[in-house]
């Protein structure tokens, strides 16, 4: 484990190294409101709770929230928004002295500042109340007053930062902060910016800015491919389309795929499996009901032109009913404009995360940035850069409540690593790390550096435990590890003859998380499943190769003939088999599943497998033929004059032996023509 703790020493250093660095947040600012109330009792009116009201709080949000997560984790963050002239834009900007932002913003008379008000009796949220409204759109001399504030804070920037080129983030929900002209502006000023992020719901209007990176949620990015679909043209649209929604996709039909014959689609109920809810455990979950990423289906009629996506929505930044929604084949692969279909063929198999993965080229191609992150809400995040490999992230399931403003972290902590110049995956593991560990308690999240390195250190104080560990141990290193932001990975297997597939798999295994545990059957279990005469190699070999082995974090043994006991106390996020059946044919998937985890197969390497291994063995310590004084070399496949000496297939040395036959595996003799 001393890999791990240098691994983490790495990150540190990174996060150390974007201290103080210059990030310019223009967009959409609103203020979250908290109203914590009990109720012991339902009203006479209606079967409604009586709410007592006992606390309030108030915080930054959107826009806001990811200048607040900026300075919290050690930038310097100056904010540039349209801020009504109200009571919600005076507590918005105490919140943003507080927090250490300079606050460039801009108010606006006339216009009321964007507010989230949540109800909640017990931590869980009853209601939530929204004010401001998109259609009040900014005058021109509110425009101009913007853009004069924003080549202010461009230039304070530079010279505060010894004229070093400040990094831009863009928040775009949709709230009329970035109108047309506001965003010509900052596509022409450009090369003003050395990295530049993107959070924007409708990326469509935004690809001539050429971003550094984009945050897409799964519906987001569903949306954008629906349109690219149906579009011919590839320009830059400055314009709102009239009858666009402010967000994405909110249902998810699932069926047979566009023009299969058989059972119809039937939508799934808001929350069903695959639909994202932004906010939900991590950034950037898109609204229930996300849709799939994909491409065009073949053979499927286009909307007619010109025809309305839907309604405007109002100042909620959240999905409705109604809007363009996207569909795909079997293969759950494929898009249309029409409507969001996943094969009955496919039914629970679809993985968001994989989806996300085989679009991500045209992800950046549509968006114009070097890299793409879509998040998948609880299911963590996928991130795809220049070279074409998708890096995959997890995240912990956890209330509501407790991950809103966990994309302004996720956010945030990219946007500073990548401008520190730090490797992709190393962003995309920090970005994760700060989203999680946001997620503790019910209110608006706000990850501090302080925090970040906390748990930067907890994880690396952890590579004390051996990789060996006890059953009873596990579940308190598990913890521990989860806790820091860490996705567990969980396989088993009896590991008899360690052989180059066996690593392949455990190295691909080791991808999808950030700790790999390796169950290894015992000595009686390996007997029970595989027969009298296995294992070739006691259970103490088989763990000691595995614990070798760079990719392993820690090795557990287990008596019984199933893993299901320790998969209960591991709770994986991710478990993962070898072979090429599908994950919903593993025997254990029911429960990974029931636990909250993800099952997934992985192909096996070619003529690589213990069994043809075991069977070359035997195979070379006995001739087809009786033979003179002559003995088969087990290296050459051929015979070869000795005396009577045996080559040992192990040693390939010449050992004295009687005329029985030296068992393959060296362990004891064995006559001819008996099972090794």
């Amino acid at each position: 484990m001393a890999g791990a703790a240098a691994e983490e020493r790495r990150l540190a250093t990174v996060v150390e190294s974007w201290l103080g660095r210059p990030v310019l947040v223009i967009g959409d600012a609103m203020l979250d409101e908290w109203r914590f109330a009990e109720s012991d009792r339902l009203c006479r009116e209606a079967p409604a709770p009586v709410l007592t009201l006992r606390r309030r709080i108030s915080a930054a949000g959107g826009a806001a929230n990811t200048a607040v997560n900026v300075a919290a984790l050690g930038g310097r963050a100056v904010l540039v928004a349209p801020v009504g002239a109200d009571v919600a834009g005076d507590e918005l900007h105490d919140c943003l002295d507080r927090a250490g932002v300079w606050d460039r913003t801009v108010a606006q008379p006339g216009r009321h500042t964007p507010v989230k008000r949540r109800m909640l009796a017990g931590n869980q949220i009853l209601l939530r109340e929204d004010s401001g409204d998109p259609d009040d759109a900014l005058d021109t001399d509110g425009v101009q007053r913007l853009l004069t504030a924003l080549e202010c804070a461009t230039e304070e920037l530079r010279a505060a930062a010894g004229g070093e080129t400040p990094t831009l983030v863009v928040c775009d929900y949709g709230l009329g902060a970035l109108p047309a002209p506001v965003r010509a502006w900052l596509v022409a000023a450009r090369d003003r910016y050395a990295t530049i992020a993107l959070d924007a719901h409708d990326l469509a209007d935004w690809r001539g800015l050429a971003p550094t990176v984009v945050t897409p949620s799964f519906a987001e990015a569903t949306r954008l491919l629906a349109r690219a679909a149906s579009r011919t043209d590839s320009h830059l649209h400055l314009d709102h389309p009239a009858a666009d929604p402010t967000d994405g996709p909110s249902e998810l039909s699932v069926g047979t795929a566009p023009g299969a014959a058989g059972s119809p689609a039937v939508s799934a109920p808001a929350g069903m499996p695959g639909a994202g809810v932004r906010g939900a455990g991590v950034p950037g979950a898109g609204a229930p009901g996300a849709g799939v990423p994909g491409a065009g289906v073949p053979g499927a009629a286009p909307p007619p032109a010109g025809a309305p996506l839907g309604p405007p929505t109002g100042g909620t930044g959240e999905p409705t009913p109604g809007e363009d929604r996207v569909a795909m084949t079997g293969d759950g692969l494929s898009v249309t404009g029409t409507g969001v279909t996943v094969s009955a063929l496919a039914g629970e198999g679809v993985d968001r995360a994989v989806l996300a993965e085989a679009r991500l080229a045209e992800l950046r191609a549509h968006t114009g940035a070097d890299v793409v992150a879509v998040t998948l809400d609880t299911e963590g995040a996928v991130v795809g850069g220049a070279d074409g490999a998708a890096r995959r992230s997890h995240s912990t399931p956890v209330p509501a409540s407790h991950a809103v403003g966990a994309g302004d972290a996720y956010l945030a902590a990219m946007t500073l690593a990548l401008a520190a110049a730090a490797p992709l995956p190393t962003a995309a593991q920090l970005a994760q790390l700060a989203a999680t560990i946001t997620v503790s308690d019910t209110g608006t999240c706000v990850c501090r550096r302080e925090d970040l390195l906390h748990a930067l250190g907890a994880r690396g104080d952890d590579a004390g435990h051996p990789v060996l560990v006890a059953p009873d141990e596990l579940a308190a290193i598990v913890e521990t590890q989860r806790g820091a932001g860490r996705a567990v990975v969980f396989t088993n297997g009896c590991f008899d003859v360690l052989h180059p597939g066996h690593v392949r798999y455990l190295e691909q295994a080791r991808a999808l998380g950030d700790l790999l545990v390796v169950a290894v059957n015992s000595d009686g279990s390996v007997r029970r499943l595989k027969g009298p005469d296995r294992p070739v190699n006691p259970v103490e070999d088989r763990v000691a190769l595995l614990a070798a082995l760079a990719c392993v974090d820690h090795v557990v043994i287990f008596e019984e003939d199933s893993p299901a006991g320790l998969i209960e106390v591991v709770r994986p996020d991710v478990y993962v088999k070898g072979g090429d059946y599908p994950p919903e044919m593993v025997p254990e998937a029911p429960l990974v599943r029931r636990l909250g985890g993800q099952v997934r197969t992985l192909g096996y390497v070619p003529d690589r497998s213990t069994s043809a291994i075991i069977d070359r063995i035997r195979a070379h310590g006995h001739p087809a033929a009786p033979v003179e004084p002559e003995q088969v070399d087990a290296r050459r496949h051929a015979a070869v004059p000795v005396e009577p000496e045996q080559v040992d297939a192990r040693r390939h040395a010449a050992v004295p032996v009687e005329p029985e036959q030296v068992d393959a595996r060296g362990s004891r003799a064995s006559t001819p023509g008996r099972p090794a």
